[in-house]
């Protein structure tokens, strides 16, 4: 007795290749997807130490013997501003997240014996050309803004 030999058919003929052509843009859109995530996060937690830091600094200073209780002079202001963007209170080097500015920075005080620093900066993903003015259209409706607005906020007592 012999085995029969297998005989692919002849109609399944590159279909493994029309299949990949149709699921290779999609998963590309996944991982860029996946990608463009990973660096917002990796912003947002650079933004929230360097709100941190900031806190700390404006905390460890702010509070006046004298008066009993919290003082923030614009010169402090201006340090704990530098030092949320610069990492140091002087303006010198480069921002700690590449376009962000002393701006986007807000020092307030918080009840009577806390401080608060706000940074408020604007996630720019790879796919909207560099600037978050760029646009996707929608299907159903107007088109959608691509930039995401990271907001890290920290509140400290002054010591």
């Amino acid at each position: 007795m012999r085995l029969a030999q297998f005989n692919p058919p002849h109609a399944q003929r590159g279909v493994a290749l029309v299949e990949f052509t149709l699921v290779l843009p999609l998963m590309l859109l996944l991982l860029l997807a996946f990608g463009e995530f990973g660096r917002m996060l990796y912003q947002y937690n650079v933004l929230l130490q360097a709100s941190r830091d900031a806190d700390r600094f404006v905390a460890a200073q702010a509070w006046n013997s004298t008066l009993g209780g919290i003082v923030l002079s614009s010169t402090l202001q201006t340090q704990t501003k530098n030092v949320a963007v610069y990492g140091v209170p002087s303006a010198v080097g480069s921002p700690v997240v590449s376009g962000l500015t002393t701006a986007q920075v807000e020092v307030a005080v918080v009840g009577s014996d806390h401080v608060r620093v706000t940074i408020t900066f604007p996630f720019c993903p790879v796919i909207g050309a560099g600037n978050c003015a760029g646009s996707i259209p929608g299907f159903f409706g107007s088109a959608m803004s691509l930039g995401i607005p990271l907001v890290a906020t920290t509140v400290m007592r002054v010591l």
